[in-house]
């Protein structure tokens, strides 16, 4: 049952850290820091793999014949992992607008600085 609880609690763990970086990386995006919002995406779909890889290791245990009780905290671990890949996910797209936004804005002020006149 230790192991259990260890493999639930590394999945809470490494969930929310995915979904704190996704978090960052939303609000360095929105800075317009594409390049370490980028990173900070990158960081966040790695912990969601060793979440994932958690979360695989109990279902193979299962699949062989171990089950486990499911606890109020196994159900919050897979709230977690999947908060986070959610939150990831539309981070990717948030980002994306900025990085949009950002671009636009950084043509059209280049073009009214640029003297056009008409």
């Amino acid at each position: 049952m230790e192991e259990y609880q260890e493999i639930i609690m590394g999945i809470i763990t490494n969930s929310g850290v995915a979904k704190s970086k996704a978090m960052e990386a939303i609000a360095l995006a929105q800075k317009g820091n594409s390049q370490l919002a980028a990173e900070r995406l990158e960081e966040s779909k790695a912990e969601l793999v060793k979440a994932h890889k958690s979360q695989t290791r109990l279902i193979q245990q299962e699949a062989g014949g171990t089950a486990h009780e499911v606890t109020l905290l196994m159900v919050h671990a897979q709230d977690h992992l999947m908060s986070a890949i959610t939150t990831k996910d539309l981070a990717g797209h948030m980002i994306e607008l900025y990085n949009r936004l950002n671009r636009y804005e950084e043509i059209t002020n280049h073009t009214s600085i640029g003297g056009n006149n008409g």
